[in-house]
């Protein structure tokens, strides 16, 4: 079955391997630290579940923190950057997360799911899925675009009705059209609270380091919010 989202990320692949981490200030000065930082310095013991998990730059920084470290991806290209990256420190498999997951019941501590979600039209039975694979009181972090972003970047008309977008994205060595859902602020809470309690809702801010790097970018995102991270706990009651 054709799958858009899979498709484009198997030609951004090698680009993800070898250049977006120092290329792109929006993912070094912005979303990757508040992502971070919203998560315990130390995971030791703790399974976590990289939910999207792309050439494993997030797999890496949690094996360092001490977690048992799983992702998951639909692009197999990406699969197999990420298992470069990884090695044998942690499992890396390709499956959509808009089907079953390949998981037990309570099988992860944490998922962390960056940049991700916006790819999936219906969030519903992904979340579920989430909330039967986390641990009661487990944490679900997540970041997406923000809606303030997409409705007006693209000029939607209709703030409150989810909808397919593409953009044209220029990243090294290649020029690609990439396509995603724009939700409203509501959905993505009200979604969110179907299976979970957000803890905190983290509109991020770029590092003063950014500045020196890209100073129109920095000053752009202090305007113009471009992520949104949510973290959340599973609803599930632990047993006595």
């Amino acid at each position: 079955m054709k799958n858009p989202t899979r498709d484009i990320y198997d030609k951004l692949a090698n680009t993800y391997q070898n250049d977006i981490d120092e290329t792109s200030p929006y993912n070094a000065y912005y979303e990757r630290p508040a992502m971070m930082n919203a998560l315990p310095h130390q995971l030791k013991g703790k399974k976590v579940l990289d939910a999207g998990c792309s050439a494993g730059w997030y797999s890496s920084q949690l094996l360092h923190q001490g977690a048992e470290v799983t992702g998951i991806d639909v692009s197999p290209e990406m699969v197999k950057a990420a298992k470069h990256r990884l090695g044998e420190k942690a499992t890396v498999i390709c499956h959509d997360l808009q089907e079953i997951l390949p998981f037990k019941d309570d099988s992860f501590d944490m998922i962390v799911s960056s940049l991700t979600l916006h790819y999936l039209k219906d969030w519903t039975y992904t979340f579920q899925e989430f909330n039967r694979i986390l641990k009661a009181a487990g944490t679900f972090l997540f970041s997406v675009h923000h809606p303030f972003m997409d409705y007006t970047r693209h000029g939607c008309e209709d703030y409150f009705k989810t909808q397919f977008l593409s953009e044209t994205w220029t990243k090294p060595n290649i020029t690609i059209d990439v396509s995603f859902y724009r939700r409203p602020l509501q959905s993505i809470v009200n979604e969110t609270t179907q299976f979970f309690h957000i803890e905190k809702l983290i509109e991020p801010q770029p590092l003063e380091k950014m500045k020196d790097v890209k100073e129109k970018s920095y000053h752009y995102l202090k305007t113009s919010p471009h992520f949104l991270i949510i973290k959340a706990a599973s609803k599930k009651i632990r047993e006595i």
